[in-house]
């Protein structure tokens, strides 16, 4: 587990950090909160905190604090306050600050070797919860809420001018695999899909059934028609076993970009409108929203659209 072990003593950090490291623990040392704290935000691996009561620059219940409202509830950081003095007010105010644990200053080595293991057991059961809260149990690309919930930093970056497209889509006739071949063959057919999907480097997620909706940072429309086109063809070159039948697919995309004053709802339904266009014309192609799109009812005309393709 990656360690972040603070203590104003190089003498105290450097005794803590060679037993940490004889049992493989990835220990990085600092004396000062503050450079600790901006350490822990840009390193997702850490898995661990100890720090002293007195770092520089901040007190160790503030770097604790701090650290738990780092943590949030998708990602786990056990918090381990170290101090020489037997206070029970210390310890009670660590652990009201955020701390899961208090550990006394010159641990003896198995006691914090224990502490450590306790931390490992936590860490490892949080991001278990977390898997299984924000990823698709088929096809292992992030559900509709994570989805959306990693999208507003996007969203955010792309409010304040930088470019984002997003694109939906959507497998062609996959009732119709489902009901000639049965759902076995159609779970394969989604991982398959998804599995190319997975292969850029983009935010993606399963939105519901067959439908995948991606965002692509820092591109625009014509990139992601680009990247739509490439994607498209990839998956028609599938090949899905289904007895002695080989099984080929295609899917239909939608394509859009963010607007001034957007929202990211906004954006995937004129994708989404895109998308059922391309149902409509033929299937297995990329259609770009166009400019009437922009100011349509997308609640009224999606339904329709919707309606229409699956009569078509």
């Amino acid at each position: 587990m990656r360690v972040v072990l603070v203590d104003p003593s190089r003498t105290a950090t450097k005794f803590i950090s060679r037993l940490l490291e004889t049992r493989q623990h990835e220990v990085r040392c600092f004396a000062d909160g503050r450079e600790a704290l901006a350490y822990i935000k840009s390193d997702q691996e850490v898995g661990a905190l100890i720090t002293s009561a007195e770092p520089l620059s901040i007190s160790g219940l503030e770097l604790c604090w701090e650290t738990r409202l780092i943590a949030s509830s998708h990602r786990p950081i056990y918090v381990i306050m170290m101090s020489s003095s037997q206070d029970q007010d210390k310890m009670i105010a660590a652990l009201d600050h955020g701390a899961d644990d208090f550990l006394n200053k010159s641990p003896m080595p198995e006691e914090l070797f224990a502490r450590l293991r306790a931390a490992e057991r936590f860490v490892n059961m949080q991001r278990e919860l977390i898997r299984l809260a924000t990823t698709d149990s088929l096809t292992g690309m992030f559900n509709r809420r994570a989805f959306f919930e990693r999208a507003k930093a996007l969203c955010a970056r792309a409010a304040a001018g930088e470019k984002l497209a997003a694109m939906m889509v959507d497998i062609d006739h996959f009732k119709r695999v489902n009901d000639t071949h049965g759902h076995d063959v159609g779970d394969a057919a989604l991982c398959a899909v998804a599995h190319e999907l997975m292969n850029e480097r983009v935010l993606l997620g399963r939105l519901g059934g067959e439908e995948f909706a991606l965002l692509l940072e820092g591109r625009s429309m014509a990139d992601a028609v680009n990247m739509g086109e490439r994607i498209r063809s990839n998956i028609e070159k599938l090949e899905i076993e289904s007895g002695s039948v080989i099984l080929q697919l295609t899917c239909s995309f939608g394509v859009s970009e963010w607007l001034r004053h957007d929202t990211i709802d906004r954006m995937l339904k004129r994708a989404d409108m895109a998308l059922y266009e391309a149902k409509l014309t033929g299937r297995n192609r990329v259609v770009a929203a166009d400019h009437a799109m922009l100011t349509t009812n997308y609640d009224e005309v999606g339904r329709l659209v919707r309606s229409a393709a699956k009569s078509a």
